[in-house]
Order: C-alpha cells, then structure tokens, then sequence
C-alpha cells in the first residue's frame, strides 16, 4: 500500500504545483521556486519543484528569465531559476 499512497501523494503534490505556478505566473511579474516553497507543502522528493516548472514550461504557461540565488536557508544561495508567465504564443 505505501506504493500506491506514494503515488497518489505524487499526483496531489504535481496537480497542486501546476496550480500555484499558475496563480504565482498571474500574481507575480517573477517568480522561483523559491516562492512555491512559501505556498505549498514541501514535497516527497527535492526533484519535484524542478519537474514541475519544467511541465509548466513544457505546457506553454512560463518561460525562463534568468538565474539568481536562492534565498531559502537550506540552498545555501545557490541557484535557482527565475520564471515569468509567458505571454507571447499563448492562445487563448
């Protein structure tokens, strides 16, 4: 069963990710994942906040702007990638 509530743990965590990337790309002109940690609960894996942006990315929702230190205790400032809600070849 650890399997299985592991998983279902994974979809909840990725399907709440995709969401408050959206909401930080249409709150904040930029943003990190920096900013995702302050919004949702920390996830089963550290590989999980840089899946999903890059499924965010994939997904046409936001595009890359550049690198900056991570202000969050625990990465000892380093890197992290700054995000923008991408605009342009978005259709509707």
């Amino acid at each position: 069963m650890k399997a299985a509530a592991l998983e279902e743990d994974r979809a909840d965590w990725f399907a709440d990710a995709r969401l408050m990337i959206l909401r930080l790309s249409i709150t904040e002109p930029e943003f990190t994942a920096d900013d995702l940690r302050k919004v949702l609960r920390p996830p089963a894996s550290d590989k999980w906040p840089g899946l999903a942006f890059s499924r965010a990315q994939d997904a046409g929702l936001i595009e890359w702007v550049a690198y900056v230190k991570s202000k969050t205790k625990s990465r000892k400032g380093s890197p992290v990638s700054v995000w923008r809600r991408k605009t342009q070849g978005v259709t509707p």
